[in-house]
């Protein structure tokens, strides 16, 4: 009956895969699996004695230092024309509304003679909206063409606004719109601007160049704080759960684990995790390689090595099974590390314990069993 429920289960077990990181590691189980020796002998079940080893305190992995996504910023020409001059260079420190490039654009003339068009319609039409007013008043005009100068003095004032929207979309601050309205002074040209404080990083653009709208022109990050990416090896994935602290020793950097992807590359199976550091006064450069020392906690569970056929992944939980009088014990185990071979758990178990390496499609039959009942 136990072979029989084990190939009913192979149909459906799922192979042993690396748990996601956890914050905090779930309360052990256990399940007693009363088996008797002619079970065990028909089943094949073979066991092995259990290892001790020393907990992992560390783990040396490479990184690539990256610019954090949000505080990356694409500064772009705000209008197609052509770039005057660049007024900085790779490498340099910007604070933020420093000019950066200026720009010369026949777009922006023609916007600018778009606003003063549109702000001599709004001005006729508020004065005509005046007027009848006044005439209605007097009893002179009747009601219905007060109400259409009204909405003609409306649509007046929102085609002024959406000059002005695109005067700004064009690079103009509203204090330079306000000047233009004031003295009806069109402008060729316009200085693009940092949007925020940081390094640029690189120019895209050089003088003399056309540009198109929206053509980038530098690229400007905030270095402060930085990320780096750590590949880590697929079958060191489930010791991040446990990670105090990251170090860069090359910067004398500490940092703290900010993520952990969910997905590995398929050329390297390794895993890619984030960690974020204050750079201080350290040269850190994006783009730089660097090596990393992930220093993991120990929570004073102890470690052990098992074959790595002996743990299952079943019910959303690592499982070991473990010889006893009355045939097995199944324990709930965290998965630690693992390579073809061999795997690192840890668990409450005891020096000299044996556990089950062969037939253990038979002992998760077993186990889904019992969890049925």
């Amino acid at each position: 009956m136990i072979i029989a429920r084990a190939l009913l289960l192979a149909l459906s077990l799922t192979p042993l895969a690396v748990a996601p990181a956890r914050a905090e590691t779930p309360p052990a189980r256990q399940v007693v699996l009363k088996l008797s020796e002619a079970q065990i002998k028909a089943a094949g079940i073979e066991t092995r004695v259990i290892e001790s080893e020393k907990a992992a305190d560390e783990l040396v992995t490479p990184a690539t230092i990256v610019v954090p996504p949000q505080q990356l910023r694409i500064v772009a020409a705000p209008a197609a024309g052509l770039v005057e001059t660049i007024l900085v260079s790779p490498d340099e420190d910007v604070r933020e509304g420093a000019p950066l490039a200026q720009l010369k654009s026949q777009d922006l003339v023609e916007a600018q003679r778009a606003f003063l068009a549109a702000a001599a319609e709004e001005a006729l039409a508020a004065e005509k909206l005046r007027r009848d007013e006044q005439m209605y008043r007097e009893r002179i005009i009747a009601e219905r063409r007060l109400l259409t100068t009204r909405a003609e003095a409306a649509l007046a004032r929102s085609r002024l606004d959406e000059q002005q929207q695109l005067l700004i979309l064009h690079g103009m601050s509203e204090a330079d719109v306000a000047q233009l309205r004031k003295d009806r002074r069109m402008v060729p040209s316009l200085t693009v601007r940092a949007p925020i404080s940081g390094v640029v990083l690189q120019r895209h653009a050089t003088a003399g160049e056309r540009v198109a709208a929206a053509a980038p022109l530098a690229t400007i990050a905030n270095l402060s704080p930085i990320w780096a990416n750590l590949q880590v090896p697929l079958a060191r994935v489930a010791a991040l759960s446990h990670v105090d602290k990251v170090v860069l020793p090359s910067l004398g950097l500490e940092g703290r684990l900010v993520r952990v992807s969910r997905s590995a590359d398929t050329a390297t199976q390794s895993v890619t995790a984030v960690a974020e550091f204050e750079p201080r006064n350290a040269a850190v450069r994006p783009g730089q390689a660097v090596q990393a020392i992930v220093r993991i906690s120990s929570d004073g569970a102890p470690q052990w090595r098992v074959p790595a056929a002996s743990v299952v992944h079943h019910g959303g939980l690592e499982w070991v099974f473990l010889r006893t009088d009355q045939g097995f014990r199944a324990v709930t185990v965290e998965l630690i590390a693992e390579t073809t071979e061999t795997a690192s758990i840890r668990a409450d178990l005891r020096a000299g314990e044996r556990v089950a390496t062969r037939g253990i499609l038979a002992l998760v039959a077993e186990l889904a069993e019992r969890a049925e009942k």
